[in-house]
């Protein structure tokens, strides 16, 4: 098993009195390989389900363990040496460099990591490559198209090997023809064995996953077998227009 969480709670205090829940008991398990998209409105608690996810914030009480292993008895070192080697974030905004050119911000989590020069720019090139980008890696992202640009996002997401790839709204910047483009290369990347999880509140967006979860009040409301893939490029060009 990828990922397992047995009863997570997340509250946030605002103030001496005032304990705000975010989650509210979540179970749930992913493993190698699934292809999830995780759903609610604004306040349901999925972005703090993500941020758990992704090691970014810890959980109040429960479990959530990574291959095994607890993450809440980690250290800050630990749970940021976890992000680095075990997680590819791919953020709506893109979030890269400016002054940097494509190949050199899919560095940089192997620089933070110790990697040598000519291995990260190696395995650099390797993930541009991936993404379709091998003739733009020496372009500035201002050079780029807003689609180019996050599939600059998603080799940097690629280039360590992750065990998870967690996206956040990755079509939200995008116009709906690119966002189709975005969401066919993780089709590519799921079918290459990658372990996809995205969050999302676009319904169209989650159509391509294999699994969908949706997230209310801090608990699961459902979780199902996703049957509707076929129809999911059609259905985002028809509802975006």
């Amino acid at each position: 098993m990828l990922i397992e969480i047995k009863d997570l709670h997340k509250d946030y205090i605002l103030g001496a009195d005032l304990v705000v829940p975010a989650l509210n008991g979540i179970d749930l398990k992913i493993d190698t390989n699934e292809y999830v998209a995780i759903m609610g409105p604004s306040g349901s608690g999925k972005s703090t389900l993500m941020n758990i996810l992704g090691c970014l914030d810890t959980p109040s009480s429960g479990d959530y363990l990574f291959r095994g292993r607890n993450i809440n008895s980690l250290t800050d070192d630990e749970l940021s040496a976890m992000r680095n080697r075990e997680i590819g974030f791919i953020f709506q905004n893109f979030n890269l460099l400016p002054k940097l050119s494509s190949v050199e911000n899919v560095e940089l989590p192997l620089m933070y990591a110790g990697v040598s020069r000519a291995e990260r720019r190696e395995r650099a090139e390797h993930a541009m490559e991936r993404v379709g980008l091998a003739d733009r890696m020496q372009h500035k992202p201002s050079e780029l198209s807003g689609g180019q640009r996050q599939r600059v996002a998603i080799a940097r997401a690629l280039v360590t090997n992750p065990g998870i790839l967690l996206a956040d709204e990755p079509t939200g910047a995008l116009d709906s023809r690119t966002g189709v483009e975005i969401m066919s290369l993780f089709d590519q990347l799921h079918s290459e064995g990658n372990t996809l999880i995205v969050i999302t509140h676009e319904r169209e967006v989650a159509e391509y996953s294999r699994r969908i979860i949706f997230i209310k009040d801090g608990l699961i409301s459902s979780d199902e077998a996703n049957v509707r893939k076929s129809d999911a490029a059609e259905a985002i060009l028809r509802t975006r227009g």
